[in-house]
């Protein structure tokens, strides 16, 4: 389940108009909904409350295997349109697998003016947690220094005792894990570049994404051009994917252990059609191409390299197959899942100029799997009961077989 800040910072950037989708640290999300989703351990509880628009308060309690918790705190600059528990339809909540829009320019504040002088703010928001009883504390701070830059300030502090030595009078020692890390993004749309600083350790880093072909608000209908034919031009011919190609690479360094690296991936994608319902993360019968998403990873310096392929076969079904192989230990893995979408069908009485009923459908809940070659199977569901979300997960090791179920978990989400 999408924890509630992940929630809060995605309705964020669609409220201020940022696309978080054209960053290279995103490309593979696609495949990540359906094989890297997270299986809760134990006995989660998570309640949020919104006492107004842009002020909000979450709490978190885990009873097993261990008991703590946490508390946390988000403030935002502008009203972000929430809806409760009850309300929110749940490929909003859920991180599922869709095929992103053409690549756009983010999108420009909205300019507001009070006696001739512009008095609008900028776009922020700010996130705190602390954890009960570590004292962790977490922060992110999210702000808009223009049109097309962004940048977002995390940071951390954690003390971990390493234990006491009570018969020498000695004190605990502490390892102090606090660390601040900035990201300056800058889109524009047609290409995207961040930069990373880790200030602990000195790690720097920059990535690009860049894409071709057409972005959003360019002459492009159903990825072809307006162009007229010519009277010698043959017709294209049917089969093959129609879609967009995207490229880019990552190159970072530590002053600190005097190393560095780099990664390069690129992604192909099918354009969503006018018959694709992006936003619901589904495709209707009418659409003349499955949603596929095909990306290839590779990190020389670590000798790894990973594939993965993912298409949504149906309106409801959703599978992905990725493969993993290290040149350098010769390990390998490949991982197979799917995702399924439960509905439940209204029939509805039939408008007055229709012979036959139609039907439309509600979303219940959706049902997440995936194994690997090393016999790990994890399972997931998740839904709503009542007013309510619920998730239920189990993960078994094969390999195993005195004890083949190595973690079950329920969490219960409630806001409001």
């Amino acid at each position: 389940m999408q924890p509630f800040a992940s929630y809060i910072l995605r309705k964020y950037y669609e409220a201020t108009g940022w696309n978080e989708d054209n960053l290279y640290s995103n490309l593979t999300r696609s495949s990540n909904a359906i094989l890297d989703f997270q299986v809760p351990r134990g006995l989660h509880f998570h309640v949020s409350k919104s006492p107004n628009t842009v002020f909000k308060t979450t709490y978190s309690l885990n009873a097993l295997p261990n008991l703590n918790g946490s508390l946390g705190y988000i403030f935002t600059s502008c009203d972000l349109g929430l809806t409760s528990s009850a309300d929110v339809a749940l490929h909003e909540i859920t991180q599922h697998f869709k095929v992103y829009d053409l690549p756009r320019s983010p999108e420009p504040r909205p300019e507001v003016w009070l006696a001739g002088e512009r008095v609008d703010q900028r776009y922020y928001l700010m996130y705190g947690r602390l954890y009960v009883p570590t004292g962790r504390l977490d922060a992110l701070y999210s702000t808009r220094l223009g049109t097309s830059w962004q940048l977002v300030a995390a940071a951390i502090s954690e003390q971990k005792q390493l234990g006491s030595n009570k018969a020498k009078g000695r004190r605990s020692d502490a390892v102090d894990h606090s660390n601040i890390l900035l990201n300056l993004q800058h889109d524009r749309g047609k290409w995207c570049t961040e930069y990373t600083l880790s200030v602990v350790d000195g790690l720097c880093g920059a990535r690009l994404l860049y894409n071709f072909g057409k972005k959003a608000g360019d002459d492009y209908v159903a990825g072809e051009s307006r162009r007229e034919r010519r009277v010698d031009e043959e017709e294209a011919m049917d089969g093959g994917l129609k879609g967009r190609i995207s490229a880019g690479a990552e190159l970072y360094f530590s002053a600190k252990e005097k190393s560095g690296g780099i990664s390069t991936a690129v992604r192909f994608t099918t354009v969503p059609e006018l018959g694709t319902s992006e936003s619901e993360g589904y495709m209707s019968s009418a659409a003349s191409q499955p949603p596929t998403t095909v990306t290839a990873v590779m990190n020389p310096i670590l000798g790894h390299f990973s594939a993965a392929y993912a298409s949504q076969v149906s309106q409801d079904l959703a599978v992905c197959s990725r493969f993993d192989f290290n040149a350098y230990s010769y390990e390998s893995e490949w991982t197979i899942g799917a995702e399924w979408w439960v509905r439940k069908q209204i029939k509805e009485e039939p408008p007055a100029l229709e012979s036959s009923s139609r039907r439309t459908e509600d979303l219940q809940g959706v049902m997440k799997a995936r194994i690997s070659t090393n016999y790990d199977i994890s399972m997931y569901w998740q839904g709503r009961l009542a007013h309510v979300l619920v998730g239920l997960g189990v993960i078994s090791d094969l390999r195993n077989r005195v004890r083949p179920i190595r973690a079950l978990g329920l969490e219960v989400a409630y806001f409001s």
